[in-house]
Formats: structure tokens, sequence, C-alpha cells
């Protein structure tokens, strides 16, 4: 039996959200399943060992109408592709019409997928999940699981010099937009008084372009006792973030990779909906911005600045002892 699996949502953190609906229909088919995602859900950087999944077919549709997937055009040429590999299945995580006749000009005959023209409205969780369980039949759990090899794991705690003296904190300096970006001054403000309590050590989860936070960072006093993933491809952080204690940071691709590898999670939500992407799972602790909740904490609140170091620092201190 070939699967495939389409997943259109963008970002890192729906990709590791989805995880656990694309194990539980791969292990519902018996088989390992192909997925269909977005270059952004950069799944080919952390899934490509995943046991569940075969193949990562990357759909390259840009904006500004460029990408061998984009137009018309584009659309055939998918399809083309996809025909050519004999799908005989498809799970379509999504309501557009898009997907369902890209499935039947693949000639993939067996289609399921969310109910067309539905998107209005979806909780990205409780939709995928009920979607899931309709077609294994049983309760799936929402935490998704990203395994590390266990030899990866220990060459990346003798590298980076993981011992038992220090707390190692993965801080998630990185976000979608500078609304969802809590000041670096106050992440540095927090740890130092963290420091203060115990010695930790801290890794800089973000890319080039968090190049000026990172450095904000190491030329504080935290920079002696710190590692910056800034050059680093996601494959290469995940062992090192494996064998961490905590995650503080933002709503970002960081904290549900962090969450997915098994870490308890500090998520800072402060423009961000956390009935979204805060709920899945046991291990994100969320810290709003004074005067919300978390019902109300969502797309607008604009709230980075109501967030306080007392906040996280307490939530830190507690999470650590």
């Amino acid at each position: 039996m070939k699967v495939l699996v389409i997943q259109q949502r963008m970002g890192i953190g729906d990709m590791v959200i989805f995880l656990s609906y694309i194990h539980a229909i791969a292990k519902k088919e018996n088989c390992p399943v192909s997925i269909l995602v977005k270059e952004n859900s950069r799944a080919d950087e952390f899934l490509n060992q995943d046991k569940h999944i075969d193949k990562i077919i990357l759909l390259d549709r840009k904006r500004k109408d460029v990408g061998r997937h984009n137009g018309i055009l584009g659309f055939f040429k998918l399809a083309q592709e996809l025909k050519k590999e004999k799908y005989e299945k498809v799970y379509i995580f999504n309501s557009s019409l898009r997907y369902a006749l890209l499935a039947k000009f693949a000639h993939i005959k067996n289609v399921i997928q969310y109910p067309l023209f539905k998107k209005r409205g979806q909780n990205v969780i409780r939709t995928a999940k009920k979607f899931t369980e309709e077609i294994v039949g049983n309760n799936v759990s929402s935490q998704p699981i990203i395994s590390i090899d266990e030899k990866m794991s220990s060459e990346a705690k003798t590298k980076y010099v993981f011992s038992k003296e220090y707390k190692h904190i993965c801080v998630g300096l990185s976000a979608s937009g500078p609304t969802k970006r809590w000041d670096i001054d106050r992440f540095i403000s927090t740890f130092e008084k963290i420091s203060k309590d115990q010695p930790c050590k801290f890794y800089l989860a973000g890319g080039t372009n968090d190049n000026i936070l990172i450095n904000k960072f190491i030329n504080s006093s935290l920079g002696k006792n710190s590692v910056s993933f800034e050059n680093m491809p996601i494959r290469e952080t995940l062992p090192i973030i494996s064998n961490c204690d905590l995650y503080v940071g933002n709503d970002t691709g960081w904290l549900h990779l962090s969450c997915a590898l098994g870490l308890k999670c500090i998520a800072l939500f402060m423009d961000s909906p956390v009935l979204a992407y805060g709920k899945y799972s046991n291990n994100i602790n969320i810290v709003v911005p004074e005067s919300e909740t978390e019902e109300t904490t969502s797309h607008n609140t604009r709230g980075k600045d109501k967030i306080t170091v007392e906040q996280v620092f307490q939530k830190t201190k507690e999470l650590l002892n």
C-alpha cells in the first residue's frame, strides 16, 4: 500500500503538531507514509529519520507566483509527479477543493479529506484530532514525538559538556514576527536572576535572522555559558535540545520541536492563540501578558511588553526545581 498524507499548514510548529496524527495514520495503514508539505515546514530537516515517513515531498509554491508548483501549470506538474508515485490512498488535512482535485488528477482513488469548504473557524488541534480519530477508530494523543538516535544524543552530550552541575536551558529567542518576540533584555535579566540561584548553560535557539539578538545574549554576562544554534542545521540541534532540562521562549517552531523531544517548556504567548498552539501537550506551560488569560491571548493581543521578568523567572525557577 502506498499512502500519501497532505499537510499544508505553514511553519515548523504546525508540522510538529500534526506529527502525532501522521504517525497514527501510518500505524493504521501498517506502513510508512509519504507527506506533501510546504517548504517552510522544514520537514526535510527534522523528519528525515522518522520511521513512519518514507518520503517528504516539498510543495514548491512561493509568493509572487514563483516555484515549479505555482499556478495552473504548476498544479498539473505536481499532479503528474504524484501520479508517478502510484499512491493508492491519500489523507488530506485540508478543506480545499484544490487538493481534492489534485488527488483526482494524480489518479489516487481512495481520498479521505476534511469536509470541503469548512475552513472558517477550524481549531488546528481539535479538527485534526477528530479527523484522525474517525479514521483510526480510537483516541489519538495530541502529543507529538520526535525520536533521536541514542548515539547522536550521547555524542551531543559529550561534545557540549552536559554536566550535571548545571541546568541546561534551551532559549527560544526567535519568532515569526516582532510582536511575537519577547524583548531580549528581559530574557537576559531573567536568566541572570536564575543563574544567581544555580549554575546554568543556555542553548540559543535561533537562526541567521536572529543574529543581533544572539550576539546581545552572548555579549552579556551569560555569554560564557552559551551555545548558539545560529549556523547549525535543525537536524544538528535536535540531539542538543534533547539533552536540555527546559525550554524557555517564544511561541515559535523551537517551542514545538522542544515539546516533541520531551522537554518541559515555558511558552511565552503574547500575540498568538494559546488555545490553538499551547494546549495540545502537558509539556507546555503557558505565560501570558498581565491582564490577559489563556482564553483571551490570541492574534492582535500585542502583549509583549506586559509579560514581566518576574513572571518568567518564577515559572522557570518552579520547573527547574
